[in-house]
């Protein structure tokens, strides 16, 4: 199947959140939304971004039944290791349950780690949710590791009230 890669625009940003939609729905976790697609337009194009994203595009031909062209997508942003120094975060790689198993998935993070190459970075860092056993195997097809089963590190989150009481140094 023909597609190409390319760095999203702005004009992007309705597709990606369709489907960053559609990738929380898959992981069980609609409700937790909240990013909206001016949330994208802010965020993503603006003189020092929070992210990155490439999307992958289909040919007229192959659209969806609903028109889409824009098939898939990542979001990545750059971070620092302490130990390794530069490095990259991919929030979501995504495809379209109808596109996968088409090298549409292996072309967006293969362009996300050529990109963090061409900065200089030395690794290349994610989360995959324990039951995702399909993106689990296809991360470990592609030489990644499990980073909680290999070195025993948990990723934590702090926010909403936890992370202001944090910040005003109330815990």
């Amino acid at each position: 199947m023909d597609f190409s890669i390319r760095a999203s625009t702005l004009e992007d940003c309705k597709d990606i959140a369709r489907m960053i939609l559609e990738l929380a729905e898959y992981e069980k976790v609609l409700d937790q939304v909240k990013v909206t697609q001016k949330d994208l337009e802010q965020d993503g194009f603006i003189k020092n971004p929070f992210f990155h994203g490439i999307v992958a595009e289909v040919p007229e031909q192959h659209r969806t039944k609903e028109g889409h062209a824009k098939v898939g997508y990542a979001l990545y942003f750059y971070t620092y290791s302490s130990w390794k120094g530069r490095a990259l975060y991919m929030e979501d790689l995504y495809v379209m349950p109808e596109f996968r198993g088409k090298g549409i998935g292996k072309a967006l993070m293969s362009k996300v780690a050529q990109l963090g190459l061409a900065a200089g970075c030395t690794q290349l860092n994610f989360a995959v949710l324990d039951w995702n056993k399909p993106s689990l195997d296809f991360y470990l097809s592609q030489g990644c590791f499990d980073v909680t089963a290999d070195m025993g590190y948990h990723c934590m989150r702090c926010e909403g009230a936890a992370l202001e009481q944090l910040a005003q140094g109330d815990t």
